[in-house]
This record gives structure tokens, C-alpha cells and sequence, in this order.
């Protein structure tokens, strides 16, 4: 093919893709419109109406308030509800009720019913590290969210996504037996041409080849087309929640997760997705700053599990699993202790945030974070305000140029108060920061997919890499250490008084975070 009909091609995607995503989204518009006029229409003729949904509403509001999830989240639906009956009952009973996706929970729990007995035994106390900070993390994860911490597994940090890259593609030349991929995002670019090439390469060499990928991730990248390219060479290809425009509450919940898996031997998470503005092939945002891990050894097992959970859930019949967990032949250069786990929204657990509030409240000396969104809850923003004013050097770097505007907005409206608890903000002044990670006292670090917001923590599908006792928690450290030099420290210009005016609109832009 020609490379200027390539490049048309890809021009092309953009716009389609936009447009499939306007078309959505007009048709639920109209969807949700046509509700709160039928239910407006029967107020105004039958008093008996009004008073049920102002009766409903009340209800409504007591039952959220009576929920187990986070008090933000619990405000801003009172507050729509009691405030506009009509409109707040109609958004809620479609886009707030948790018992909304119940099929989808049904696939996902016979699905994570299957894999559960294929995860490895986990580590019993004598075998963690001695450090009891450490064993209750791990404890947490093992026993709470069910993944098992490994041993045998090295872990290679990359703060340059650039050399990430490289190593990736290095890997995946090498596979023999299977390539698994699961991107919230792909771009048919240049960077992802390179990897699609090495892919149809194996798979013509009789690897087994799946790329998974989100339609609303990816759908400024790709279009329609893009999946049926793979299919006919060799690569199996799904796309996960795609873009309708029918009112489903699925909607809301898409796959933010990062993973690429290797015969089973080689892992790589981490927050980057298969796009060229990932690697500094493109710069809408300035630099872009982001990192990842490669694990090998043991601890891939929990990777390929996740992916499989994934894919399993977009097929009738569960897909064979054991073929997929060979025996590891490695033997590791370090004693690290590697625990890959995943999030995921239609439980009732919250494992992106747990592991969090567990790093900031058990830090002793300091507990670095950077994430591209800061939209907290009471108990995030309590938790690190708390560690700070114990004496903890607790950090946070955040975009110097944004994404998005609005969402940034937001995120500048929680620095006050953590400002004014003794918590020190950065802002990464060359550009947009998309890592996700945490190291805290040159212990423990983890790296993921999993950032501070309230999407990323419980509306998405994410997942991350907890791990210890390696060089890798260091070079984490060291990255941290490299970033602040280029970050302007922004807490003295937030630790004074604000303007009336200004503290109105960010209490408006944070009552309403939540359902953002």
C-alpha cells in the first residue's frame, strides 16, 4: 500500500470515529430527553405523579445515603435528586443504580469463578518480607482481592516509555507460543505499526496472537476497520463495550487496563497506551511523561489470568485456560516479592483505591505519587492530609499542560486543602504527566493503569503492579527524583486565601466531580 494512502486512511479514522462517538451520543441524548419529558408531561396532569416522584425522590436519597461507597459520590446524587425530582429520579434510575449492569456482573463473576482456582497458592507470612507495612499490604491483596504475591520474578522499571517500547518489541519477536494484548487505547500508527508487524510475523509463525482493545478508548484512533485489518493477518481481534447509540449503563465502565503477556514468561504493564503521543512521536500536550514494568518470571501468571478474565467475558463459553499457564523455566536475579492485580467496577471491592490509602497510611518517611487526574474523595484527601501533618513528606505531581481543560480545573480545586495539610503539588511544567505511580519510604512501589479520580477508582476496568525487595522500587525513586527538578512546586501559590467568587465555582466543579 501506498504510505500517503496509509496516512489518508489514518486522517480518516479520526473523523469517523468522532462521529460514531456523536451519533451515540445523540441517540442516548434523545433516549434520556424523551424520559424526563414523559415524566414531566405526567406531573403537570396528574398530581398523584408529582407527589410519587417527590416521594421517590426522598426514598432515593435515603437509599444512596445508606450505600457503601464514598460520601462525594453519595452528595452528588442528593443533592441533583432533591434539588430537580424529576430530572435527578430520571438520571439516576438510569445512569446511578448499581444493579444496572447485573448482567454484566453475572458474566464477569462465572467468568472470575473459573479463573480463581488457576491462580498461584498464595504466600503464607513466613515467606513475605519481615516488614510488617509490607506483609499487610500484601495480606490485603491476597485475602481481600485474590490475587497472590510471587516470588521468582524480576521487575525492570522504565521511566522512558521510549525504551519500554523497545524492550516490548524485543520480547514479542522472541514469542513461541502465544501474544496476549489489552490496550485502553490503540492508535494505527507509527508506533503501533511497528508492534503489528512483529505480530502478524508470529502469527504467520503459528503463534497464537489476541489483541483486545476499548472501542471509547481508542475510537479517535481507529475505526471500524482497524479490528477487520488484524483478523486478516492472523491476529485475533476484539473490541470490549462497543459504542452504541442505545442507552446502556455498561457505557460508563470501559477498559482502562494495559497489558501485554508473553508465553506466559514475560509481562508488561504499566501506564502507557499504543499510541504515538505516548512515545514523543507526536506532542498535543508537550511532553508526555509516562512509565511501565516488565515483569518475568512467576508473577506473569496473575497477568494472564486478567487477561483472560477480560476476554472471557466477551464470549459465551469460557476460553481454555490451562494451555496458557506454562511452567516457568526462570530462575530470578533478585528476592523481590511481585504482586499484579486488577481492579474491577462491578464489585464491591475497591482495590485501586485500597492499595493507595494503604501506601499513604503506612509511610513513614515519604510517599511520592504522580497521577494525571486529582479528583479525590474525603477519605483520599483525609488520608494524605493526615500523613503530612505526621511528618510524612508526601508528594504529588501533576500535569503542567492538560488534556482536558475542564478536568483540570477540577483537579487544581483539591489543591488548597492539601496544601494547606502540609501535602507538597507539583506541576510537570515540560508537558502532560500519564504515569500512575506510588513508592513510599524506598520500600514498596507500584505501577499501573489506576489514576486519582473517580473514573479510574470506580468506574473502570484497571489494574496495576505492587512490588518490593528490588532495585526496581529505586529506580521508581530515582525517576521521582529526576522529575521534580522539572516540576514547579505550586503549594505556596494554593496555601493562601482564595477569592470568594473562585471558591464558589471549584465547590461547584467539585460537588459534581463524582459523576463526571
Amino acid at each position: 500500500m501506498n504510505p500517503l494512502n496509509k496516512t489518508e486512511e489514518k486522517r480518516e479514522a479520526v473523523p469517523n470515529g468522532v462521529s460514531r462517538v456523536g451519533i451515540a451520543a445523540l441517540g442516548v441524548l434523545l433516549q434520556v430527553l424523551w424520559i424526563v419529558w414523559a415524566a414531566l408531561k405526567l406531573t403537570r396532569y396528574y398530581a398523584w405523579v408529582q407527589l410519587a416522584i417527590s416521594v421517590l425522590a426522598f426514598l432515593l436519597a435515603l437509599r444512596i445515603y445508606g450505600r457503601h461507597t464514598n460520601s462525594a459520590t453519595k452528595l452528588s446524587w442528593i443533592i441533583v435528586i432533591l434539588t430537580f425530582p424529576i430530572f435527578g429520579v430520571c438520571l439516576y434510575l438510569l445512569f446511578g443504580r448499581s444493579g444496572a449492569v447485573n448482567i454484566m456482573r453475572g458474566r464477569f463473576t462465572r467468568t472470575d469463578t473459573e479463573l480463581q482456582p488457576h491462580y498461584a497458592t498464595p504466600l503464607d507470612r513466613a515467606a513475605m518480607p519481615q516488614d510488617p507495612a509490607l506483609q499487610n499490604q500484601i495480606h490485603y491483596l491476597q485475602t481481600q482481592a485474590h490475587y497472590p504475591a510471587c516470588r521468582n520474578t524480576d521487575v525492570t522499571y522504565y521511566g522512558d516509555t521510549n525504551a519500554a517500547l523497545e524492550a516490548q518489541k524485543t520480547d514479542l519477536r522472541k514469542a513461541q507460543h502465544f501474544i496476549f494484548m489489552e490496550y485502553h487505547a490503540i492508535e494505527d500508527s507509527i508506533a503501533w505499526q511497528g508492534i503489528e508487524d512483529i505480530l502478524a510475523e508470529r502469527a504467520a509463525a503459528g503463534v497464537e496472537v489476541r489483541v483486545f482493545y476499548d472501542d471509547m478508548g481508542s475510537i479517535g484512533f481507529v475505526d471500524t476497520a482497524f479490528a477487520k485489518k488484524l483478523q486478516q493477518r492472523g491476529i485475533r481481534c476484539r473490541v470490549f463495550n462497543p459504542i452504541v447509540p442505545v442507552l446502556n449503563v455498561f457505557m460508563n465502565n470501559r477498559d482502562h487496563r494495559k497489558i501485554t503477556v508473553i508465553d506466559g514468561q514475560v509481562g508488561y504493564t504499566g501506564g502507557y497506551n499504543l499510541a504515538d503521543e505516548y512515545f514523543n512521536l507526536t506532542h498535543p500536550y508537550g511532553r508526555w511523561k509516562d512509565s511501565g514494568v516488565r515483569l518475568e518470571g512467576d508473577a506473569v501468571r496473575n497477568l494472564t489470568l486478567i487477561f483472560l478474565e477480560m476476554w472471557g467475558t466477551t464470549q459465551k463459553e469460557m476460553p481454555a485456560i490451562e494451555p496458557y499457564l506454562p511452567a516457568i523455566r526462570y530462575t530470578a536475579r533478585e528476592a523481590a516479592t511481585v504482586l499484579p492485580y486488577a481492579d474491577n467496577p462491578l464489585d464491591d471491592k475497591r482495590v485501586g483505591e485500597d492499595v493507595y490509602l494503604n501506601f499513604i497510611n503506612s509511610a513513614q518517611r515519604y510517599v511520592y505519587i504522580t497521577t494525571p487526574y486529582l479528583i479525590l474523595s474525603d477519605e483520599m484527601q483525609r488520608a494524605l492530609v493526615l500523613a503530612a501533618q505526621r511528618g510524612v513528606d508526601v508528594r504529588i505531581i501533576t500535569p503542567g499542560i492538560p488534556d482536558k481543560k475542564l478536568i483540570f480545573s477540577v483537579t487544581r480545586s483539591y489543591y488548597a486543602r492539601l496544601a494547606a495539610g502540609g501535602v507538597q503539588i507539583y506541576e510537570y511544567t515540560p508537558g502532560f504527566i500519564h504515569a500512575k505511580q506510588f513508592v513510599a519510604d524506598d520500600k514498596a512501589a507500584a505501577v499501573g493503569t489506576i489514576n486519582l479520580d473517580y473514573r479510574s477508582l470506580y468506574l473502570h476496568f484497571e489494574n496495576g503492579c505492587w512490588f518490593c525487595g528490588c532495585q526496581a522500587v529505586q529506580d521508581v525513586r530515582e525517576d521521582f527524583e529526576a522529575l521534580f527538578p522539572q516540576c514547579e512546586n505550586v503549594t505556596p501559590q494554593y496555601s493562601g486565601q482564595r477569592s470568594l467568587a473562585l471558591r464558589g465555582v471549584q465547590c461547584v466543579f467539585r460537588l459534581f466531580s463524582p459523576l463526571m
